[in-house]
């Protein structure tokens, strides 16, 4: 079987692990008001219908008429009154929902944090042991309150929530986007449909401007993309199937020792801002790694951390050989663009050896290559020339011999050439000298 349609053992692995597990469903919305727990509801009176076991573990209606009706006819599990310091908090009751084990319970604020003397200080926790006893969970969460994304949203709205939900969690659900147009989603505000109307005032001039509405309205839909793409890369690895399947753009820039490698990294970021598309960086390590002195591994750090500073992913692939690397890479990552640096070797150098970037473009059909100058580091005035700038002794050595060489060839021809086609046999070592050593050491079988 070819390696590009063996099914990923990992996947298996994961996919083999889920059963017997309860499926979590997230309503995801932008911001608070955009309807997540009344969509719930809704799918879960349908669910009710169609003769599924259902209860509501939780939901908070805040007071809203249309969302306490939805909960009519459902069955509602109490909750468990927990003392702290004089006062009654009301939490999920676990205990009694995994002993009555319903098919399917409604959780709703997925990212609320428990009550102390809680089994568990946060609620997605509760919903992870109702998962593993094999129980179906509906829940919601606003983007603001995925780990991942909670400075990104701080950094633009200038509020910072607390309570975060890890991206683990959020990536095993199902996604389902809960979304409204901020104009219409301001004037429910300004009708006091989500907040008091002195909340809502503060509100309007603060966290639920329209910027701010837009920019997290774009962040949900792109995480739920995010999810519905990573979520069918893990089926097809499953199943084996070959070609890039990305639901998405992916880039992946291929790296080196080199100074111009960081100018690769910014231009690769750009480019992956400009898609809004995740990107990786990889670093082929073959054999010629292990020649590497200091200055080099310090150059790759330095190409490393910039591509985390700039919210790429890294990675090293050991491999024989670049083209092999990055066809393995690719093909494993489901890249649909590879940004790679234009060659700084000379045309006889590839026709000899082969080009990354043609191999790549030939063997990788269903990949956007794109090829990028290589910004050459400045010598500073003054730099004298490097160590064997004139050549190797090994270099003259052979040289002579191919000299040497041609004119024994050309003494025993001389009798059947004419002096000018025997003389052109002097052209060959010069071009090998030239083309093996250098064009100084070239210039010495000329003379020679």
């Amino acid at each position: 079987m070819n390696d590009d349609t063996r099914p990923s053992p990992e996947a298996l692995l994961r996919q083999a692990s889920q059963e017997g597990r309860g499926r979590l469903k997230i309503f995801l919305g932008a911001a608070p008001g955009v309807g997540k727990t009344y969509e719930m509801l809704s799918e879960g009176a349908e669910r009710r219908r169609a003769g599924v076991d259902i209860v509501i573990g939780v939901v908070e209606t805040h007071g809203r008429v249309e969302t306490e009706a939805l909960t009519r006819g459902h069955e509602i599990v109490p909750r468990k009154a927990i003392p702290y310091e004089g006062r009654t908090l009301d939490e999920m009751d676990l205990d009694a929902i995994l002993e009555r084990a319903p098919t399917l319970v409604l959780v709703d604020e997925l990212a609320h944090t428990n009550a102390p003397g809680s089994r568990h200080p946060k609620r997605y926790q509760d919903v992870e042991e109702l998962l593993a006893a094999g129980i179906d969970v509906y829940s919601t969460i606003n983007i603001q309150h995925i780990e991942s994304l909670n400075d990104v949203v701080a950094s633009f709205t200038r509020v910072r929530v607390r309570e975060t939900v890890p991206d683990s969690i959020v990536e095993m659900a199902e996604i389902e986007v809960v979304d409204i147009p901020p104009d219409e989603l301001i004037e429910r505000l300004k009708a006091g449909k989500v907040y008091l109307p002195h909340e809502a005032t503060r509100a309007l001039a603060h966290f639920f401007s329209k910027s701010n509405l837009s920019a997290l309205r774009e962040l949900a839909l792109r995480r739920a993309a995010q999810a519905v793409d990573a979520q069918m890369l893990e089926h097809v690895r499953a199943l084996g199937v070959g070609g890039t399947w990305a639901g998405g753009e992916r880039i992946v820039v291929a790296i080196s020792e080199l100074p111009g490698a960081l100018g690769l990294v910014r231009a690769t970021k750009r480019i992956a801002d400009a898609m809004h598309a995740p990107w990786t960086a990889v670093y082929i390590e073959t054999p010629r790694a292990q020649t590497f002195g200091e200055a080099e591994h310090r150059r790759l750090a330095e190409v490393f951390n910039l591509a985390t500073q700039l919210g790429g992913d890294v990675a090293t692939v050991p491999a024989t050989s670049v083209v092999d690397g990055l066809k393995t890479f690719t093909t494993e990552a489901r890249a649909t663009q590879l940004v790679v640096g234009k060659s700084t070797r000379s045309r006889w150098f590839e026709l000899r050896h082969g080009s990354v970037v043609d191999q790549m473009v030939r063997e990788s059909p269903g990949i956007a290559v794109h090829v990028l100058p290589m910004d050459p580091p400045t010598a500073p005035r003054g730099t004298r020339m490097r160590t064997g700038g004139w050549g190797s002794k090994a270099g003259y050595a052979w040289t002579t011999a191919m000299v040497a060489g041609v004119t024994g060839v050309a003494s025993a021809l001389f009798h059947i050439l004419n002096l000018g086609n025997v003389a052109l046999l002097y052209l060959l070592p010069v071009m090998a000298a030239a083309s093996l050593f250098g064009l100084r050491t070239g210039l010495f079988a000329g003379v020679v």
